[in-house]
């Protein structure tokens, strides 16, 4: 989160390729190892030291890798190291602000079949996809998640409702709140681990937007941290690819629709040495039955964004258009519906950077990643963005 609280010192990580990473340490050894991002943004995600007990612990044999297949966990041999997911990132490519007009952005083209890399304009996306090509888009709208707290200093962040009335949530600063309290408008209920809460709400959601802590200004608008084709309320995080477009662009592409509601899953980094053993609790998803028929039909598939991507793969497998995604996607994932991948640059050490690894290949995505440092690119939310021909 943006405001840790005066009791803590935040630091960067030694690992200069981490330096978007916050490092919170407290009193009584406790450590909280926290990504700088809200779609890749959160409260206490990782949790380590003897003073906050274990951390996730593996659910697979170190050699295994897990992905999902008609609702069950299948195995695909291969293995990927953390560090993998590392790269250097000079701070000041961090977008502090979305560009003036949202398809102003720069687009960085890479052809795979070819190797070659354009550089165009958000806006040239159309001149840039094959004829025919449907371009898909998760709908999901965020809510307004973020809720702070007074005593103690911290934060709620709602990331899914579970019943009338309650939610889970992340809360800070977890060791300092007690069940069977409330503050302000929320009810702590049970703690379930990981900086997770079971909670009640007081009404709707009437928090303020869910933005990263790496975004240090100010938003005048808060709609820009939404896209503008969403429409189903519950995530907890914009899906950042789709926040280029502008209605007048979209009109120039075929456009189908799926939801899938942003959680815990996608902004949660690796904490784990061994890909293998990061553990995901699923996030919320549906298809309409004709967008589906669309999907599937359509010569060439455009997936804007990761959580996209997840959908899509998803329901490529098991065929059910609705309900939870536990779909793990890493370097070696045969995948079966999308062609074609639109996507902002991520944080390391992150299961969307994994992800772009697995549709572009590992070493290509390094070269790719260097080369927008290099262009000095913008890098995260509102950041520039890539197309994967």
């Amino acid at each position: 989160m943006s405001d840790a609280g005066p009791e803590v010192v935040a630091q960067p990580v030694l690992h200069r390729s981490r330096q978007t990473f916050l490092e919170l340490r407290r009193g009584l050894g406790e450590s909280l190892e926290l990504p700088a991002g809200a779609v890749e943004r959160g409260l206490e995600l990782g949790r380590f030291g003897p003073a906050l007990g274990r951390p996730l612990q593996p659910v697979l044999h170190p050699r295994q890798r897990r992905l999902v297949h008609r609702g069950k966990t299948t195995l695909a041999t291969g293995r990927m190291r953390v560090e993998e997911l590392d790269y250097d990132l000079p701070p000041e490519l961090i977008a502090q602000h979305p560009a003036e007009r949202r398809d102003e952005s720069r687009l960085l083209v890479f052809d795979r079949a070819s190797g070659e890399v354009r550089h165009r304009v958000f806006s040239e996306l159309p001149e840039e996809l094959p004829p025919g090509a449907l371009t898909v888009v998760n709908d999901t709208r965020v809510v307004p998640a973020r809720i702070r707290l007074e005593r103690p200093r911290g934060e709620v962040l709602l990331l899914e409702p579970v019943g009338e009335g309650t939610w889970e949530a992340l809360a800070r600063p977890t060791r300092r709140l007690r069940a069977g309290r409330r503050y302000g408008p929320v009810e702590l209920l049970e703690h379930l681990g990981e900086g997770r809460w079971l909670v009640r709400l007081e009404g709707e959601p009437a928090g303020e937007a869910p933005l990263p802590p790496y975004i240090t200004e100010p938003l005048a608008d808060p709609e820009r941290y939404q896209t503008v084709y969403a429409r189903e309320p519950g995530s907890a995080a914009a899906p950042t690819a789709g926040l280029h477009f502008t209605p007048a662009l979209l009109e120039r592409l075929d456009v189908e629709r799926v939801t899938l509601h942003v959680g815990l899953d996608t902004f949660r980094p690796v904490a784990v040495d061994d890909l293998a053993d990061h553990e995901l609790h699923g996030e919320r998803y549906e298809v309409a039955p004709e967008a589906w028929e669309r999907i599937s039909a359509a010569g060439r598939v455009l997936a804007v964004g990761t959580t996209t991507v997840r959908v899509v793969e998803t329901v490529a497998s098991n065929r059910v258009l609705r309900g939870r995604t536990r779909l793990f996607v890493t370097p070696g994932f045969a995948f079966r519906r999308v062609d074609h991948l639109l996507t902002n640059f991520h944080l390391p050490r992150s299961t969307l950077l994994a992800l772009v690894m697995a549709f572009a290949g590992v070493e290509e995505t390094r070269r790719l990643y260097r080369l927008a440092v290099a262009e000095r690119y913008g890098f995260y939310t509102f950041g520039d963005a890539m197309l994967l021909l």
